[in-house]
């Protein structure tokens, strides 16, 4: 595995590789080992964004958990995000405090309350077996 600790010659390498279809890069210190159940290790992966339609959130509406999205053009299944965070949920259930309810659906097997709304987010859908948003 090809390593170096010059930051310029890891950036090229972040920069080009990608077209091979590298996921990213690892950093760690020069020394540093692999203890087993530590998380000492960075992977910089690529992320790109995608546009998502709001399609329903979990949790109480002025501070929703999650928001359930339809992730770009391709119509696919109903996507739960991660967790948001409480300043992002408070600015979310602000937006969707005029949505109106159609209902209780569920998406990945999490019930959530649909609303009709057209509010789009963009998302981070990364390139790779570890994307930050999941796809197809």
């Amino acid at each position: 595995m090809p390593a170096t600790d010059d930051r310029g010659v890891a950036v090229l390498w972040y920069d080009a590789l990608r077209e091979q279809g590298i996921e990213g890069i690892v950093c760690k210190r020069g020394g540093a080992g692999y203890p087993s159940g530590q998380r000492r290790w960075v992977k910089v992966r690529h992320a790109g964004t995608v546009d998502a339609l709001v399609l329903g959130f979990t949790g109480p509406r002025l501070r929703p958990h999650h928001l359930v999205l339809a992730v770009g053009d391709e119509g696919g299944p109903a996507r739960v995000s991660a967790r948001l965070e409480p300043v992002l949920a408070a600015r979310v259930g602000e937006v969707l405090s005029g949505a109106a309810v159609v209902g209780e659906r569920r998406a990945e097997g999490e019930p959530y309350t649909r609303v009709e709304s057209d509010l789009v987010v963009e998302v981070l859908a990364g390139a790779g077996r570890h994307g930050t948003a999941p796809s197809s």
